[in-house]
């Protein structure tokens, strides 16, 4: 039951696209991380995702349209739905996920930015 300074666990870590635990609520995991450029199409089967930007602009992508998430901003991405974040102009945008501990990062999709583990800071 300690106070989570987010702005110094983002300090911790200079990666784009790799996730950091920073607490747990039940069977979810509260995670930070850094996104820029374009991430990778997927989608989760079983679970939802919250994405909240901390700084910058998100754009998710979806394959009918591209919703803007602005700082302070939420999004909840509904299990199934497939699903691309990604930043533009070369903007590093911060963003706190709310997701369950069985979320795999990129869904079943393997790809080279793909991470099995999320450290905790």
């Amino acid at each position: 039951m300690n106070v989570i300074n987010i702005k110094e666990k983002l300090s911790k870590f200079r990666e784009n696209w790799h996730p950091h635990q920073i607490a747990t609520v039940d069977n979810m995991r509260v995670i930070l991380a850094k996104f820029k450029g374009e991430f990778v199409w997927h989608s989760h089967d079983n679970e939802d995702e919250l994405f909240q930007v901390i700084k910058g602009t998100l754009y998710m992508q979806f394959r009918d349209r591209t919703e803007v998430v602005n700082q302070g901003e939420i999004i909840v991405v509904p299990k199934g739905v497939e699903h691309n974040p990604c930043t533009k102009n070369n903007e590093e945008v911060h963003v706190l996920l709310i997701e369950k501990q069985s979320t795999a990062h990129t869904g079943s999709v393997e790809h080279e930015i793909t991470q099995t583990h999320y450290p905790k800071i």
